[in-house]
């Protein structure tokens, strides 16, 4: 699996439906979510081609808000989150490969459907022109990161849980894990954000807690207000890090991206992220809180990834969810002319 900062052919995203996360058809919370989730896509757009999955009968509706410069495919969907639901892709000699993992609505979660999700992977995969694996293993794309060259962020919380992968130990989820992906060293994170484990949470993704920005370079979320129950946990998180090494053995560095300064949202902990970002050909879209802390957070990842424009949206009607811009993104990586049937 390439690094999320190599190549991309296109991004695929998925049009928000009328669900229990969402809400229904043409109440405000749909109506924001679909906003946000079409000027991501078109910013993207600007950049690199992007499709967008909608459910079946629903594309005209959808070209409204985005456009021509996205591209509209329907599928039967049950959400939209195809970082999740969708393909993992991955390279071969052969060209465009795809890992189809389980998916079970996030560990079965009460709230969730997925009998169209489940079978999301396969088709974006065909769609895509990529050649399919399906893996054993129930699992989601925001459950892992990969520095392109042997190493991957897991969290026990989320390849080992028993409504996932019941009676799997870390030695099968590692040696299934780079299988798929080509990679060697796995670098385990015992949990991830509190307010991960709540409703609409994905009980621990490692998407939104720390990301490699380059080989060896690990961007890492860190709650500082000692009031936010997070402030234990991205303790925890950064020490662990500090002290592990990526699979060519060198000490990782850790920066640190201090989370938004709002500690509450609605009388709940918040787990706005700046580290739950997507990154493609030229560009970084970060989500923003309207917070004090963006514009110092903006600029430290316009230094970690020079050359790329830092391109801000709203994050909130994306959290307000349940995830964030990385969620709703998946790259399709480039295939290199040398690789091509």
């Amino acid at each position: 699996m390439p690094a999320e900062w190599a190549p991309h052919e296109r991004t695929w995203m998925a049009f928000p439906p009328p669900n229990a996360t969402f809400g229904d058809e043409g109440s405000s919370t749909l109506e924001a979510a679909r906003s946000a989730w079409a000027t991501v896509a078109m910013t993207i757009a600007r950049y690199e081609p992007v499709t967008m999955v909608v459910q079946s009968g629903r594309g005209a509706e959808a070209a409204s808000y985005v456009g021509s410069g996205v591209t509209i495919v329907e599928s039967p969907i049950d959400d939209a989150w195809i970082r999740d639901s969708g393909p993992t892709f991955t390279l071969s000699s052969e060209g465009l490969a795809a890992t189809n993992w389980i998916f079970n609505g996030w560990g079965a979660q009460s709230w969730a459907t997925w009998d169209n999700d489940a079978r999301l992977a396969l088709d974006v995969s065909r769609r895509a022109g990529a050649t399919s694996r399906d893996s054993a293993l129930t699992n989601e794309g925001g459950g892992i990161h990969v520095d392109g060259q042997g190493t991957v962020l897991l969290t026990d919380t989320v390849q080992l849980d028993p409504q996932r992968n019941p009676g799997w130990s870390r030695e099968q989820v590692e040696a299934e894990i780079h299988s798929q992906l080509g990679t060697t060293h796995a670098i385990w994170l015992p949990r991830g954000l509190t307010r991960d484990y709540d409703d609409f949470g994905t009980r621990g993704h490692v998407d939104i807690v720390a990301t490699f920005v380059r080989p060896g370079v690990v961007a890492a979320h860190r709650q500082l207000d000692p009031a936010h129950p997070d402030f234990e946990v991205t303790n925890e998180l950064v020490g662990l890090l500090r002290a592990s090494t990526d699979a060519s053995g060198r000490a990782l560095e850790v920066v640190e991206i201090t989370a938004p300064s709002v500690l509450e949202e609605n009388g709940e902990w918040t787990d706005y992220s700046y580290i739950n970002h997507y990154v493609g050909n030229g560009f970084v879209v970060v989500g923003t809180f309207d917070d004090p802390h963006d514009e110092e957070a903006l600029a430290a990842l316009a230094r970690l990834y020079p050359g790329r424009r830092i391109e801000p949206t709203d994050g909130r009607a994306i959290f307000a969810h349940g995830g964030g811009v990385h969620c709703i993104t998946q790259q399709q990586p480039r295939v290199p002319l040398t690789t091509r049937p």
